[in-house]
């Protein structure tokens, strides 16, 4: 979605571009990192004499970008201005328009949660509304970050652009719909925001190579390399649902049929194959075969085993490629732990040593991801050119 030129938002405001000079924009950046701080830490953090961070905060005070916050006493007995974000530094919208369910975070500059709401996905809009009408009046929407399901930009589109491939469907379209006029909008793979998460939140702490694989209704392989997520020219780094299969010498392989026989709707139907009348009822989600095979239940117990061993080829596959020393298991199949005896087994039986644990955020992963890259757009927005609401 393109910026448009400034105009009413639905909240009856009105904006207009201001610009901060350096020292301002590298004070702000600090105190969004931190939340709050006093002047000698904002002149620590952003490298410029005091006399510079007085002028500078003066002249965030002046935006409605800073405010003080309180005081706090220092080592000498001498109290300091604590300062954080005024108002007018706005909010960001991180939304996950997942397959089944929308969670909508609204969050301060600083990463503040402000707001939050779930729904279905045809009710997008909805609960985009209510988060939106939570935030506090005043502040301006800086960013809005929507991960789904396939972005790719053909490599020729700027990553602040809404890809004409993506696959964000009727649903987005409809919530668009709801946002105030002019804000930046961003579509990010959801695997990708899932991947940040994890390195910043996560089962990766501390590590900045890794591979985040989500097993689901689909599949996704979101790869970091250095601290960074890897996007590929296309945007499309770590598409393993487009990989062909299956590759056998008497069946032609079909086109994203790895996704097909991975995904959550092939394994109830490969159990449901192979259920026998004295089984009992067949299991009609993954949650009920995967409580069946807890609860010790044979046929469930060997319909697990399978599809563990499969992601393990799958995760031996990406070993391969990337020798990431790390895979994380995600997604509503994936995260479940009674995947990880046979998936390392597998894995360890086809790969070199790698690691392989659960993911730590679980279904909560995507949203805080897409929250990160909303907070860093916001910051962006504001440090490159305020829009000032009044």
């Amino acid at each position: 979605m393109p910026n448009e030129p400034s105009r009413p938002d639905r909240r009856g405001t009105t904006g207009e571009t201001m610009h901060l000079s350096e020292s301002a924009r590298a004070v702000f950046a600090v105190l969004a990192a931190a939340g709050e701080a006093t002047r000698p830490q904002l002149a620590a953090g952003a490298g410029l004499s005091k006399p510079t961070v007085s002028s500078a905060v003066a002249e965030l005070e002046a935006a409605g970008l800073a405010a003080c916050s309180g005081t706090a006493s220092g080592g000498t007995g001498r109290s300091a201005a604590v300062y954080g974000l005024g108002t007018a530094a706005g909010a960001v919208l991180a939304v996950d328009l997942g397959p089944s369910r929308t969670q909508v975070r609204g969050c301060a500059l600083d990463g503040t949660l402000l707001a939050q709401g779930t729904g279905s996905r045809p009710d997008a809009a909805v609960v985009v509304s209510k988060v939106l009408a939570e935030l506090p009046a005043g502040a301006p929407l800086r960013a809005v970050v929507v991960a789904v399901g396939d972005v790719t930009t053909g490599g020729r589109e700027g990553a602040g652009e809404r890809p004409a491939t993506a696959k964000a469907g009727p649903a987005f379209d409809a919530m668009a719909v709801a946002l105030p006029p002019g804000v930046p909008v961003h579509l990010e793979n959801n695997v990708n925001c899932a991947a940040l998460a994890e390195l910043h939140e996560g089962a990766a702490r501390g590590r900045d190579t890794f591979g985040y694989l989500r097993i689901g209704v689909g599949i996704g392989l979101g790869v970091v390399i250095d601290g960074q997520v890897l996007r590929g020219a296309n945007h499309a780094a770590g598409e393993v649902a487009r990989l062909p299969y299956p590759w056998v010498e008497d069946r032609e392989p079909r086109h994203e049929g790895l996704e097909e026989h991975l995904g959550a709707r092939s394994l109830l139907r490969r159990a449901a194959a192979a259920w026998q009348d004295g089984d009992g009822p067949r299991p009609r989600s993954a949650e009920r075969l995967f409580a069946l095979a807890d609860a010790g239940h044979a046929r469930a117990c060997d319909a697990v085993g399978r599809h563990a061993a499969d992601i393990g080829r799958l995760a031996a596959a990406a070993t391969a490629v990337l020798d990431p020393g790390l895979i994380i298991l995600g997604g509503d199949v994936g995260s479940n732990p009674q995947l990880l005896p046979g998936v390392r087994a597998e894995l360890a039986r086809l790969s070199w040593p790698t690691e392989v644990v659960s993911s730590a955020l679980g279904d909560s992963g995507t949203v805080v991801g897409a929250t990160e890259l909303a907070v860093a757009r916001g910051i962006q927005t504001v440090t490159d050119g305020v829009l000032v609401k009044h």
